[in-house]
């Protein structure tokens, strides 16, 4: 009984610890992933020919700049 009773603890302290690896992910590393996937998506409804890509608001938009493209590439 005391081997189930250890295999038990081992099976609750595993869970556990996926459950904070999970929330780690879920509240530092997704936020970041998200917000670069919809800039990149901006940045891509734009174009890297003439256009600025700004999505600080929520929304793409689309604005043109001699200097640099929405990719980040200076002329």
């Amino acid at each position: 009984m005391k081997e189930a009773t250890g295999e038990l603890n081992l099976t609750v302290i595993t869970v556990i610890a996926i459950a904070a690896i999970a929330a780690i992910f879920y509240a530092f590393v997704w936020p970041a992933l998200k917000d670069r996937m919809a800039k990149s998506t901006c940045a891509a409804e734009c174009g890297c020919e003439t256009n600025i890509a700004s999505y600080d608001s929520g929304e793409c938009e689309c604005s043109n700049n001699d200097t640099q493209d929405a990719c980040g590439n200076a002329d």
